[in-house]
């Protein structure tokens, strides 16, 4: 683990450089741990990191790595039971116009492609990038494809993607570079629910191939 500054007013948490269980594991024991502290203002999980905004008025970087180290001291609390979130997608055509893209630069058929990416129960490792946007650990490495040479500037939301070896779904319309294999009709934020995010950090996520219409 490594903690260094990162601005004037905030803490960079690092657990190592790998996408993995461990290190995910203490992402959530620090998130939790810190949520609600009097003085943090914000945390910015990431796959093996936390970003911690504070108020400088209330604390100095070395009392904020104080608290940092106090809260990974403690006992890691019973695991939740972790929700499994069920996504339907229909793959392919318009809705997935990268599908034979992957397809080629991994040598397999698409059908194989999608096959082999609604096999695993994926973990939302965090939530980020544009609203409610989950980064997914659990991808097949056989299907990890480099992202766009050029970013789309228009996304529809929805849209189920590879970016290297991470997979992903835009809940709105954005620009993005990942690889669109996929489309679901699910929505991922609805400001009407409560909550309106569909997905927080720590669920599983399993797709479903859907018939295309």
């Amino acid at each position: 683990m490594t903690i260094r500054p990162a601005s004037d007013r905030s803490l960079l948490v690092v657990f190592g450089d790998r996408i993995c269980a461990q290190a995910h594991a203490r992402v959530v024991h620090l998130t939790g741990g810190l949520a609600g502290a009097r003085g943090v203002l914000n945390l910015h999980p990431a796959y093996a990191s936390v970003l911690i905004d504070f108020d400088p008025r209330r604390h100095t970087h070395a009392q904020m790595e104080s608290l940092v180290r106090q809260c990974l001291d403690l006992p890691d609390p019973p695991d939740p039971l972790p929700r499994t979130i069920e996504i339907p997608v229909q793959f392919g055509g318009e809705s997935g116009p990268d599908l034979e893209d992957v397809a080629r630069h991994t040598g397999l058929a698409p059908q194989r492609v999608v096959e082999l990416f609604t096999a695993p129960r994926y973990v939302v490792y965090f939530v980020g990038f544009s609203t409610c946007f989950p980064y997914l650990g659990g991808l097949i490495p056989e299907l990890a494809t480099p992202r766009l040479s050029a970013p789309r500037r228009h996304v529809p939301a929805g849209s189920v993607a590879i970016g290297g070896s991470q997979a992903g779904v835009y809940p709105l319309a954005s620009p993005g570079g990942w690889r669109l294999i996929g489309r679901t009709s699910l929505r991922l934020f609805d400001p009407q629910a409560a909550p309106p995010p569909l997905v927080r950090m720590g669920d599983q996520v399993r797709f479903v191939a859907e018939a295309r219409r």
